[in-house]
């Protein structure tokens, strides 16, 4: 089962907001997650297979207004951050 958590404002942390909001949805089931940050006028994409924690050791405390992260449950093929 797949899940998706947002946040559109005055300041986000990405370990704290979009993790948080994403270990709500660890009940659903998924074998992998990621999040989009908006950096600037780039777009910073993280990705990691297995629990939410491997993602959230990935982040760099970034400050932004803008992301968005996910959890995805792989239907073909093997779990990956392709």
């Amino acid at each position: 089962m797949c899940g998706i958590v947002g946040y559109n404002g005055k300041e986000l942390k990405s370990k704290n907001i979009l993790i948080e909001g994403l270990k709500k949805l660890e009940y659903r089931g998924y074998d992998s997650a990621g999040v989009a940050l908006k950096e600037n006028n780039n777009i910073i994409i993280t990705k990691s297979i297995g629990k939410i924690k491997n993602l959230e050791e990935k982040l760099d405390d970034k400050t932004t207004t803008l992301g968005i992260g996910h959890t995805r449950w792989a239907t073909h093929g093997s779990p990956s951050e392709t």
